[in-house]
């Protein structure tokens, strides 16, 4: 899929501003933001469900609003319509029935975990089932690419590890997936290319340890009596603190740019502490830095990412 300099508009709303984003063959591409970034409005758009106001859109070359661009795509919208009087077996063979060399039934059921469920009707289905049922539907044809916006939305743990397993496999034999999702640790779990969006532009473009790169900050975590909680807190160097109660302590969590220097400063200003460790930052923390920050061209620059 390749999108150059896309602009799309809904009244005096600008949903994507400029945005320039290609996804390469065999990819496996997370895409993060808050709502409203623009991530459902660009994949509708390679999708072929929307038109961009100004720039170009390609899906496998061509334009996504001709079918026989979308032939290999699959798609998983956040809403997805399934009859509710047919039961789940059927809904896979219906719409196994509009591509030329489909997975079978038992394949698809087994994949996502629905066995169980194959004579259940749709309607009965649990929203997370449901869920798990609209992805299965999105590689039934196995597709080339796959865009799925917010694909576990709904679904447990158990569940939800079900899917990601299926998805890896998917992608391990040769497909080329990207995925919206508001649970970051699954765009960890999942993502080899990780595209942050925010205010309608491509924010960072870059491999999952690149974007965790571009936040300096990182984790000091220490217990401390909660009499120091205090002292701690107003120590220069500390962006932002957090703490969990353990009777009489403190077990504190801090954000700092300079994490040694915040460690000379503990000691330096005689605060007891004890069980010290000091981490990198997460995937969450780098989302919320680029999100939030006033402005981002040092972040694209340094993932070689597009504005």
């Amino acid at each position: 899929m390749e999108v150059e300099r896309v602009t799309r508009r809904f009244g005096d709303v600008v949903a994507l501003d400029d945005v320039s984003l290609t996804v390469r063959e065999g990819e496996l591409v997370g895409l993060l933001g808050p709502n409203g970034a623009g991530k459902t409005t660009l994949l509708s758009l390679v999708s072929g469900l929307r038109t961009a106001d100004a720039g170009t859109v390609r899906l496998f070359g061509g334009d996504p609003r001709a079918a026989a661009s979308r032939l290999a795509l699959g798609t998983t919208p956040q809403e997805t319509g399934l009859p509710e009087t047919l039961r789940v077996a059927e809904v896979v063979a219906l719409v196994a029935g509009h591509y030329p060399d489909p997975m079978s039934t038992d394949e698809v059921l087994t994949r996502f975990g629905l066995t169980d469920l194959a004579r259940r009707q749709t309607g009965g289905l649990s929203g997370g089932q449901k869920r798990r049922l609209a992805v299965a539907l999105a590689l039934v044809g196995r597709p080339r690419l796959v865009l799925l916006d917010e694909p576990t939305t709904g679904l447990d743990v158990e569940a939800r590890h079900v899917l990601w397993q299926a998805l890896r496999d998917y992608h391990a034999d040769g497909a080329t997936v990207v995925l919206t999702s508001h649970y970051l640790e699954e765009v960890e779990a999942l993502a080899r290319r990780v595209v942050v969006v925010g205010r309608g532009t491509v924010l960072a473009d870059g491999s999952l340890d690149d974007v965790l790169a571009l936040v300096a900050r990182r984790r000091v975590l220490l217990t401390v009596p909660t009499s120091a909680r205090s002292r701690v807190e107003g120590l220069p160097g500390v962006d932002a603190v957090t703490s969990e109660a353990r009777g009489d302590a403190d077990r504190l969590t801090l954000l700092a740019a300079d994490a040694d220097e915040v460690v000379r400063r503990l000691v330096g200003a005689q605060v007891p502490f004890r069980d010290l460790e000091v981490r990198g930052a997460s995937l969450e923390e780098a989302f919320l830095s680029l999100t939030s920050g006033p402005t981002t061209d040092d972040a694209v620059a340094a993932t070689g990412g597009v504005r």
